[in-house]
C-alpha cells in the first residue's frame, strides 16, 4: 500500500533513485537534501531572460526560461524546456523534470515535480510530490503543515499511517487535475488520473480514477437598493 509505483510513472523523471527502497512514497521527502547535496552540479544550460535571481546552488537543463523576477534559490534541479515564469519563488531542495511549468507567483519548496506537471498560477507547493502531467489549478495551496505542528498521519479506513514527518503537503498522482482555488490538507493521497473540483477543501485518501465535486446552494435575488438614474 502507498508504494511509489501506484501514483508516479517512475520513468517520467530523471530521478528515480528518489525512490529507491521506500516502503511508502512520501518517503522520498526525506530523500530529496541528502540527493541534491551530492548529486546536484550546478549550472546554467538554459536561457535567463532579463536579470532573474538564481543561486550558485541551482542546476538548469537545456531549452528551459527562467523570466526576469522569478527566485531561484535552491539547492535546486530544473529539467529541460522548462518555463520558469515572472514571480515564481523555488527556495530549497526542489527537484523539477522537463517540460514543467512554474508560474507567476507560485512557491516552491522541498518538493518533486514530475516531467509536464504545470503549475501556473498562484500555488503553493511545499513538501509534496506532483506525478507526471499533474495539474493545479490558479490558486490551488497544498498545505504542509498541520495547526498544532504535530506529527502528520496518512488517514486510511484502515487507520492512521504516522509518517514520521511534521511537514508533508500531499502526494498527486500522475495526470490528476485540481481545480482553482482548492485547498488540499496535510497528509494527503491523491490517486492517478483524479478530478478534483475547483473551490475544494480535501484530506485523505483519494483512490485512482476518482472524481470529487463541491455542491452549493447558490441564490439570485432582485436587488431591492438599486439607485435611480
Amino acid at each position: 500500500m502507498f508504494a511509489p509505483a501506484e501514483f508516479l510513472s517512475l520513468k517520467h523523471t530523471a530521478h528515480p533513485k528518489l525512490f529507491e527502497n521506500q516502503n511508502y512514497v512520501w518517503d522520498a521527502l526525506k530523500q530529496i537534501a541528502s540527493y541534491l547535496q551530492f548529486r546536484l552540479k550546478p549550472g546554467v544550460m538554459g536561457k535567463l531572460v532579463g536579470k532573474p535571481f538564481v543561486s550558485s546552488a541551482v542546476f538548469i537543463g537545456r531549452g528551459t526560461i527562467v523570466e526576469q523576477g522569478a527566485i531561484l534559490k535552491g539547492p535546486a534541479w530544473i529539467g529541460e524546456n522548462c518555463e520558469i515564469r515572472s514571480g515564481c519563488y523555488v527556495r530549497e531542495n526542489v527537484v523539477v523534470g522537463d517540460g514543467v511549468v512554474m508560474g507567476n507567483s507560485c512557491e516552491f519548496k522541498n518538493c518533486i515535480l514530475f516531467d509536464e506537471v504545470q503549475t501556473p498560477h498562484f500555488n503553493y507547493v511545499g513538501d509534496s510530490i506532483l506525478g507526471y502531467r499533474a495539474h493545479l489549478g490558479a490558486g490551488v495551496i497544498l498545505s504542509n503543515v498541520k495547526l498544532d505542528h504535530t506529527e502528520i498521519s496518512v488517514a486510511t479506513p484502515e487507520g492512521s499511517i504516522a509518517t514520521g514527518l511534521t511537514k508533508f503537503g500531499a502526494i498527486v498522482g500522475d495526470r490528476t487535475e485540481i481545480g482553482c482555488n482548492a485547498v488540499i490538507n496535510p497528509g494527503s493521497i491523491l490517486g492517478t488520473d483524479c478530478l478534483v473540483y475547483p473551490g475544494v477543501n480535501f484530506r485523505g485518501v483519494l483512490p485512482h480514477g476518482t472524481v470529487v465535486k463541491l455542491r452549493q446552494e447558490l441564490q439570485t435575488l432582485e436587488r431591492r437598493d438599486q439607485r435611480k438614474s
